[in-house]
């Protein structure tokens, strides 16, 4: 990064989705409302989750102008550290037949790990930040399950930066490559859109556990 673009005091991460964004912006014509629009989504969505670390509201207005981060990201825009724990209890099909537990169980039809690619180092931040990983991860997973992008209705992802959510938009195939925009702006990620995306509140709310 440093050869590109330097580096300053401020938090590594952001540095990195920040220019990500702002490549994103320079290619595809993303504005910086688009960006905020997601922070306050996420923030409107963790108003109903108690488990949510903050469930607060904020305007779009309160969003752009909160203290700034690096770059395009506002505080409002990027993750609090948390600590936090979950747990999830893996059985056979089997067994969740024999135990009648079929009304409370979740099916998992396919996953997929997938760490860095050559691409991931071709001096572009929004392969840098992940892009080209998690869209390989979800073709892979979406075969796998013999499904499509458009068949799936409820999304959480990881939202560290409200740059990150919105390039994943377009790395999960949720819409074509330099259209997250125009999905944000027809209200496709949230309640009464094609997709609702972290109504968590997403890590922007629940916080990162590290």
């Amino acid at each position: 990064m440093s050869d590109i673009h330097g580096v300053t005091s401020a938090p590594l991460p952001a540095q990195y989705f920040s220019h990500a964004g702002m490549e994103h912006m320079k290619k595809y014509g993303t504005r910086l409302e688009h960006f905020a629009k997601i922070a306050y989504k996420n923030h409107n969505h963790s108003v109903n989750n108690p488990y949510a670390q903050f469930r607060d509201r904020y305007s779009l207005d309160e969003i752009l102008k909160s203290p700034k981060i690096f770059g395009l990201l506002t505080k409002l825009q990027c993750c609090p550290t948390s600590d936090g724990a979950a747990a999830a209890v893996l059985a056979s099909e089997h067994f969740v037949r024999s135990h009648g537990l079929e009304s409370r169980a979740v099916e998992i039809l396919g996953m997929e790990m997938c760490t860095d690619l050559p691409s991931s180092f071709d001096k572009t931040f929004i392969n840098l930040v992940g892009f080209d990983m998690t869209r390989t991860a979800a073709q892979r997973t979406f075969r796998k399950a013999n499904r499509k992008p458009s068949d799936v209705q409820v999304v959480e992802l990881h939202d560290c930066f409200s740059v990150n959510e919105l390039l994943t938009y377009e790395a999960l195939g949720l819409c074509e490559l330099g259209k997250a925009g125009e999905m944000i702006d027809r209200g496709d990620n949230t309640y009464g859109g094609k997709y609702v995306v972290n109504p968590s509140g997403g890590l922007i709310s629940k916080g990162h556990p590290l």
